[in-house]
């Protein structure tokens, strides 16, 4: 982790799959900055909540008092990543997004929704 060595570390900060789903928005708001001006506005801002609200809701469900709350958020962060996936292919099909980019989306996507799974998977487990 990037954080300085004597300062305090929020336990969702810990989790990789939270660490992933940020630099996963962040890619993604980094290709969205380069869509032409007032083209497809409302879909824009639709992919922007979409993926920045996966670790949103990873950090929010780790704040939570009860395991089952927890496993609630991470498939609601999941749900956000599969609306992200959605909204890649549409932007392919409108050529807002190239192949090489689609492609990188989904092999990212691919690993945080392991991640989620072998979260939810050993918290079912600690019960």
């Amino acid at each position: 982790m990037d954080k300085v060595k004597d300062e305090f570390v929020f336990p969702f900060e810990r989790l990789e799959v939270w660490r992933l789903a940020v630099e996963f928005a962040d890619n993604i708001l980094k290709l969205l900055e380069t869509f032409p001006a007032n083209k497809h506005f409302r879909l824009i801002g639709q992919m922007e909540a979409a993926a920045s609200s996966i670790a949103q809701n990873i950090a929010e469900g780790k704040g939570r008092q009860y395991k089952k709350e927890f496993i609630q958020f991470l498939y609601i962060a999941e749900g956000s990543l599969f609306e992200v996936l959605t909204l890649t292919e549409i932007f392919k099909r409108r050529n807002l997004f190239d192949e090489k980019h689609a492609i990188d989306i989904r092999k990212q996507a691919e690993i945080i929704d392991r991640k989620l799974h072998g979260l939810i998977n050993s918290l079912r487990d600690r019960r």
